[in-house]
């Protein structure tokens, strides 16, 4: 077996930042570590590359700057992060499921990933291959798919840990050499993000999404917004349902009769977006990321999702695709309770209203039949006697039934 070449490999890579400028700084991070165990090139969520020196011997170089990119965009998207927590959601286990993530992580990043001056590589794996739409996220391909005999020819695919979060025996961990400390993994992060934000042009959407998440650092409201959403999805009655699929013990005890089951389904949630002229352009960009967390809170199903925006009249509402897909339409005055009302209309009904809202606005009498979270833009203003118009104006507090979160 012969030794890794450096120069070929490293050559690769500066294709891949001649071709990817805005990706130099996180491909220059990756440390490169031979290994004879991997079957072509895999990531840590340490920042360490293996790569086995058959595979780049008989790869070309173009394809090899492809794949250098392909890596690294695992761990710059956090799939091995995303991956953790989708296995801990959907109670996924085992190596068939990381398989299945790693699989639906490379539709997330090939979909867009080459072209304009990068070869695809050999076997790449996009959403076409698998018949799905392209522009989606790993944890939505993740639901569109199974392993079967038309995936039997992708068994052979292992990016490592970085793209799904199993550790693989080549692995160095934590505490082994050229890994990267979380603070260096974040600052590459940024400054990744920060060059794509300020990037003339035109770049891959998959790209200008990730950027603009990844540039607004977590906020300790955000994580009480999440908490705040699961609390009400696991109340009482909350993503309940009867099923016959699985009869109650009850049924025991009444020889003859079979009763259902309650089952646990995931949560519907339907989020309000104050869209009245009082709410700034940046507090709306702000309720895009917050919409994109309560997917995650819910297991990456948009589906269970619906956004509707809002001033004195409730608009369309909107079956969630993608965050910067939804129109937030309004400009006039707030009644959200026209908000309130549209959403519960709703068939089938949301199990949990999401208001996002500096709260200059009525509220209901009475409580609403499902559970109600408000995430609340913060206004500090002194006492005034006017109305909305007037810069002295102070809102009445959210009611006392709903779960409040003040977002800042």
């Amino acid at each position: 077996m012969g030794t890794l070449d450096l120069e070929k490999l490293f050559a690769a890579r500066l294709l891949a930042v001649r071709a990817r400028p805005y990706l130099a700084t996180a491909l220059f991070a990756l440390r490169t570590v031979e290994s004879r165990l991997v079957p072509t090139m895999a990531v840590d969520r340490n920042w360490r590359c293996y790569v086995s020196p058959a595979f780049v011997d008989r790869t070309p170089v173009e394809e090899l700057a492809g794949v250098w990119v392909h890596e690294v965009s695992h761990l710059l998207r956090d799939h091995h992060g995303r991956s953790d927590r989708v296995a801990l959601e959907r109670g996924l286990t085992g190596p068939g499921d990381r398989l299945r993530m790693n699989i639906a992580a490379d539709c997330e990043i090939n979909d867009d990933v080459f072209g304009d001056g990068l070869v695809r590589p050999e076997g790449a794996v996009d959403p076409g291959v698998l018949g799905l739409p392209e522009g989606e996220l790993m944890e939505d391909y993740l639901r569109q798919f199974r392993l079967g005999p038309y995936t039997q020819n992708l068994v052979w695919l292992d990016c490592g840990s970085g793209a799904d979060g199993m550790e693989r025996e080549w692995d160095l961990g934590p505490d082994g050499a050229n890994g990267l400390s979380p603070q260096e993994r974040d600052a590459v992060r940024f400054r990744v993000a920060e060059g794509i934000i300020g990037r003339p042009g035109n770049l891959p959407k998959g790209w200008r999404r990730w950027a603009e998440e990844a540039f607004h650092p977590p906020q300790p409201w955000r994580e009480l917004l999440g908490a705040a959403v699961r609390s009400a999805a696991s109340g009482p009655g909350a993503g309940e349902d009867y099923t016959y699929g699985r009869p109650s013990r009850r049924s025991a005890g009444l020889p003859g009769v079979v009763l259902p089951s309650l089952r646990r389904r995931p949560p519907r949630v339907s989020v309000i977006i104050d869209t009245s002229g009082s709410v700034s352009d940046a507090e709306l960009g702000s309720a895009l990321l917050e919409v994109a967390a309560i997917v995650r809170v819910v297991g990456g199903r948009r589906d269970l999702v619906s956004v509707l925006s809002c001033d004195a009249a409730a608009q369309v509402v909107h079956p969630l695709c993608r965050a910067e897909g939804i129109p937030l339409v309004g400009g006039g005055g707030t009644d959200l309770r026209t908000g309130f009302a549209k959403a519960l209309r709703a068939r089938p009904r949301p199990d949990v209203i999401v208001i996002l809202t500096d709260g200059q606005t009525p509220w209901p009498d009475a409580r609403p039949p499902c559970r109600t979270v408000v995430g609340l833009f913060p206004r500090s203003r002194a006492p005034g006697s006017g109305g909305e118009d007037d810069p002295d104006y102070v809102p009445d507090a959210p009611p006392e039934w709903a779960r409040v979160v003040v977002l800042g």
